[in-house]
């Protein structure tokens, strides 16, 4: 029985990794399933990281209408806050860790209520919920909430809570116990994280002493620095997934810098001595990404066309209003009847979906057309399959049933640019209709090959290089990476020259042997 269960991959583990490619201009982040891509997360170190960060803000203005206020954060544009979300309240901090509903309160406010609680110019404690997006100022909220391993904190609060995704009720149970024990100051709540689920006593009292010190450190900023200023900032991306994704079900993580290898070890051992284990450190010839196929999956993950294993395929298209999904038959040959077909294409459909909406970070308003399905039953199949396959993704999502049309509404929580936005810019070529890869993105990728050559043909002599970019890649590599160069060239032991070519693509380069002319590297646009 067990080995008929397990031909159909019941039962059978799955091994899941997180790999991470740690540049000087940026960081990636890939979560594997079974050699699957299904999450990925990249972070700019020159880009100001603002979601979570703790601000002591001004009130600029109140606005009645809108029930809504704009704080000054220091920040280009200020800030937005509804007034509900001024005021700390218990019900509203359920809202902090995942799978936990946050509470119904939308509170109508009466005018000049809000201006006699802050008038203009007055001092708030706010924390970004959702970063800049567009011409949109970045969300705030007065209701804190510091993560750490296995709690959430939020100060101002009394609650002490499990996360709903603990589902299991003897641990529940326990945990409820555990917590009740903790040396908790008054005002402090705390909410036990997915992490947290079989952690001992010894771990909570850890992560809760780390967590008082940061709210130690932000209190005396409230009390001594001006405003507006912030007060925390979330750590970078390889601290957070190390805080947020090193479950027990992780079986490895596997980086290609050394010094944050040493940074991530570190860090694992004040949090679990038996995960630093799970840590290691990729020296490998080829670039980590394509040591492990993800370069290809990221490749395919982000075109417009997404091709189904069935043969069908799915369209995305993303504008300012929504995200359109169109979901396709293609080459699809069933052998069954017609509807059966469709049901097959739309099932997978649903699951890559929920896939690619968390790769891409899509939030917002989303529409799927699905293949139109005559029967309810099929309707009803396939929208629990998208259900199913979503409760996995972190960000809030909102799914309505499929419409008389074949349409399916749904909404996804948008805390931060999607990797599109954040990767493209407007095409020069088009007048902005069309996307293409920025110049900071082509930096990186060039720095990327440039390193990839140099390994692959480094020899005891000095390697020359001879590199051929678009005039505008060009720009950003002499105003703005001038410096990261020169450490390329040391870190080798090679020397590069750059060459501005106007019949260039923006996305097109060339790399070549300086002396031979010998090409070693040519991107295709």
């Amino acid at each position: 029985m067990w080995e008929y269960l397990r031909m159909f991959g019941i039962g059978k583990k799955i091994k899941k990794e997180i790999i991470i490619n740690a540049e000087s201009l940026e960081t990636r982040v890939a979560v594997m399933e079974n050699g699957n891509l299904e999450e990925f997360f990249i972070e700019r170190n020159s880009e100001e990281r603002i979601v979570g960060s703790i601000f002591k803000g001004k009130v600029q203005n109140l606005e009645d209408g809108l029930q809504a206020a704009f704080i000054d954060v220091g920040m280009k544009k200020n800030a937005f806050v509804h007034y509900w979300d001024m005021i700390p309240e218990d019900a509203a901090r359920l809202e902090a860790e995942e799978g936990i509903a946050r509470s119904a309160r939308q509170k109508k406010f009466s005018p000049g209520e809000m201006a006699k609680r802050f008038p203009i110019g007055s001092e708030i404690v706010v924390q970004v919920t959702k970063g800049a997006i567009g011409t949109k100022g970045p969300r705030v909220t007065a209701n804190l909430s510091i993560p750490g391993r296995y709690l959430v904190m939020m100060p101002g609060c009394n609650l002490k809570g499990v996360s709903r995704k603990i589902e299991d009720a003897e641990e529940r149970t326990r945990l409820k116990k555990v917590i009740a024990r903790l040396p908790i100051p008054a005002g402090i709540g705390l909410i036990v994280r997915t992490a947290g689920a079989g952690a001992r006593k010894v771990s909570f009292v850890r992560d809760l002493r780390s967590l008082l010190e940061i709210w130690k450190d932000i209190e005396t900023g409230i009390r001594e620095k001006p405003s507006p200023c912030r007060l925390y900032q979330e750590p970078d991306l390889v601290e957070r997934v190390v805080r947020d994704s090193l479950t027990e079900d992780i079986d490895r993580i596997v980086i290609d810098s050394r010094e944050e290898f040493e940074n991530i070890k570190n860090t694992v051992s004040r949090i679990s001595r038996r995960a630093r284990g799970k840590i290691k450190l990729y020296d490998g010839e080829a670039p980590i990404f394509e040591h492990f196929e993800v370069e290809r999956q990221l490749e395919n993950a982000f075109r417009r066309k997404v091709w189904l294993k069935s043969g069908g395929y799915l369209i995305f298209d993303e504008t300012e209003a929504l995200v359109a999904i169109d979901v396709n038959t293609g080459r699809h040959k069933g052998g069954n009847s017609q509807e059966e077909s469709i049901v097959q294409v739309n099932t997978e459909a649903a699951e890559e979906v929920a896939r690619q909406l968390r790769l891409r970070n899509v939030g917002g308003l989303v529409v799927i057309d699905f293949i139109d399905m005559k029967q309810k039953r099929h309707q009803n199949s396939v929208y629990k399959v998208l259900k199913d396959a979503l409760r996995t993704d972190k960000a809030r999502t909102n799914v309505l049933q499929i419409s008389q049309l074949g349409l399916l509404e749904m909404t996804r929580q948008r805390v931060e640019e999607s990797i599109r936005s954040s990767t493209y810019t407007d095409c020069p070529y088009c007048q902005g209709r069309g996307k293409v890869m920025s110049p900071l993105s082509m930096s990186v990728e060039i720095q990327r090959r440039i390193g990839e050559v140099m390994r692959r043909h480094h020899a005891k002599e000095t390697l020359s290089l001879k590199v051929t970019v678009n005039p505008t890649v060009m720009d950003r590599l002499r105003k703005e990476d001038e410096a990261t160069l020169i450490d390329l060239e040391k870190k080798h032991h090679g020397r590069l020259t750059f060459v501005s070519d106007l019949n260039m693509h923006m996305e097109e380069f060339a790399i070549a042997n300086a002396e031979s002319n010998e090409v070693f590297y040519e991107s295709k646009e």
